[in-house]
């Protein structure tokens, strides 16, 4: 079965994904608008989800960071129990690192904004500011390595890796994965070992049905050292299941929840 639903988001929108319903059970196909990710490929992560199921875990729960707009957003995680927290306002970091402390890991997402000098520069000002890593700070692969070996901040990749090829000639510290743009669980798993660091699993802003693929990939890594950013079951205003996968003190049980009959009704889109 395949049906597509519109969930509202908090603070406005909606956020709208293709369900498929296997004997796996269920997997969710929802690229996110602007951010690159093929259908094709969130497609087979679906899926895989619906068909194949995902691998065994091999841990019970996976720490998540809490991404912070707010001095206040970040004082309000800490006492949640979050020990990591993202920003994508490099003018925030100061000011949260000194509300929160030095016990909090703080990291940056830049989303590829940066030139490498820009990058460079930018990065080294944050220094004293203990970043944990800085993710993404040019678009490309070529980009990152030489910012990569201009600073001693911890760089990750994100969207400049959606292959093998790209996980070989990778020049970071840290890859962080999202299920859907790689292809799945599997998929994932694959770039993962051919990139050889250490590897941040992270959501598309999905329904609990995709996060629960992003959870069975940090399950099932062999090491997960950084806490994922997996916990944005709360930027949604509704959810397809009645018990959305949110943290409790910064980390998530690592489950699969079923999506509810009476919430698939009320959030499908009718066709056209």
């Amino acid at each position: 079965m395949e049906l597509v639903v519109r969930v509202p988001r908090r603070g406005g929108g909606a956020r709208e994904a293709l369900l498929i319903q296997g004997p796996a059970g269920w997997g969710e196909c929802s690229p996110l608008p602007g951010y690159p990710c093929s259908y094709e490929r969130a497609r087979a992560a679906a899926e895989e989800a619906a068909f194949a199921g995902w691998p065994a875990p091999v841990r019970a729960t996976v720490a998540v960071n809490a991404l912070v707009a707010t001095v206040e957003e970040a004082v309000a995680a800490a006492a949640a129990g979050y020990r990591c927290l993202k920003v994508k306002d490099p003018h925030l970091v100061a000011a949260v690192r000194d509300a929160v402390g030095p016990r909090i890991a703080l990291r940056l997402d830049a989303n590829g904004a940066w030139g490498v000098d820009e990058a460079v520069d930018a990065i080294s000002r944050l220094a004293p500011y203990d970043l944990e890593y800085v993710e993404q700070p040019v678009a490309s692969l070529d980009d990152l390595g030489r910012v990569r070996r201009r600073v001693n901040t911890p760089i990750a990749a994100d969207e400049c890796v959606r292959t093998v090829d790209d996980a070989r000639r990778l020049d970071a510290d840290l890859l962080v994965l999202k299920v859907q743009p790689l292809g799945g669980v599997r998929a994932a798993l694959t770039i993962a070992e051919a990139a050889g660091v250490p590897a941040v699993v992270t959501s598309m802003m999905e329904t609990s049905v995709g996060l629960a693929a992003g959870l069975a990939l940090a399950a099932a890594l062999p090491e997960l050292p950084f806490a994922c950013g997996l916990g944005t079951a709360t930027a949604l205003a509704a959810d397809v299941v009645t018990d959305p996968l949110a943290p409790a003190d910064g980390r998530l049980a690592v489950r699969r929840p079923v999506p509810d009959p009476a919430l698939l009704d009320r959030y499908r889109v009718a066709a056209a």
